[in-house]
């Protein structure tokens, strides 16, 4: 189990995963009962579940604790924005090293169908099938900065202004934190004009297509990293179909994925 536990969380995002997870003490007046699962296995039961895209239920054995007392971990460290936290911290470790790149960032989304729970609603791209939709902004390099989650009918220009703002003050290599990118690219589903203005009243250059004016075939210039962190968010095959009823749940594995991959960045840098 140790070694199966050190595959799936190494050493160093256990660490990083010690920073944020809030310290759970158990006490029993009456003594007894089972032991507590710890928290690495659990955290490679949840990455387990993430990444392959089992049900609870199917969780095998091997990992010890059993998948009741997994998945309670999960919701728990949802609540308690566990996910998001240790994203953050993967990106302050990516600032200081000089592997985030503000210069051009792009935004974009992607639907995915949905079996129940709030946040969903009828995807126009799947010929009104129920589902849910992942809004993210990503670094010139591809790496997700920030994230949200609405309903598959939720048009793209209303998460704009809330990825923005959500983008989390992240240190660099020198100097105080930032949050704003230089200048954002975004397709002609953010073409309005007080996006625009919006965006030049904070400081930040826009990039964004134009309806009716410019050729869908020009939009990939700058455009295509945002399109490959969208693969990268499909290597999480929890996404591939949202099953969770509640969208805290939801947005927990998103930030699973995002957090794997901005850690595979700084385990390569």
């Amino acid at each position: 189990m140790e070694g199966l536990a050190e595959r799936l969380v190494p050493d160093q995002l256990w660490e990083l995963f010690r920073r944020v997870v809030p310290e759970t003490v158990v006490r029993r007046p009456q003594g007894g009962g089972r032991r507590r699962a710890g928290d690495r296995e659990t955290l490679a039961a949840i990455v387990f579940v993430a990444t392959s895209g089992c049900t609870w239920r199917q969780l095998p054995s091997a990992f010890g604790p059993r998948w009741q007392t997994v998945y309670r971990r999960f919701a728990q460290w949802s609540r308690d924005r566990v996910w998001a936290r240790l994203h953050r911290v993967i990106l302050d470790e990516l600032g200081c090293q000089g592997e985030l790149d503000w210069s051009r960032c792009a935004i974009d989304s992607v639907s995915i169908r949905a079996a129940k729970g709030p946040l969903t609603g009828p995807n126009p791209t799947d010929r009104g099938k129920k589902g849910s939709k992942i809004h993210l902004i990503c670094d010139r390099n591809g790496l997700p900065i920030s994230l949200g989650i609405s309903a598959a009918n939720t048009h793209d220009s209303l998460a704009l202004q809330p990825l923005v703002r959500g983008i989390p003050p992240i240190r660099s290599r020198r100097g105080p934190r930032r949050r704003r990118p230089g200048k954002l690219h975004a397709d002609k589903g953010y073409d309005y004009d007080y996006l625009r203005r919006w965006l030049r009243g904070r400081g930040i250059q826009h990039r964004i297509a134009r309806r009716g004016i410019e050729p869908s075939g020009r939009l990939g210039r700058h455009r295509w990293v945002v399109e490959r962190t969208v693969s990268w968010l499909a290597g999480c095959r929890r996404l591939h179909r949202r099953y969770e009823r509640k969208s805290e749940h939801f947005l927990g594995f998103v930030g699973i994925a995002a957090a794997f991959i901005c850690f595979r960045r700084l385990t390569a840098a």
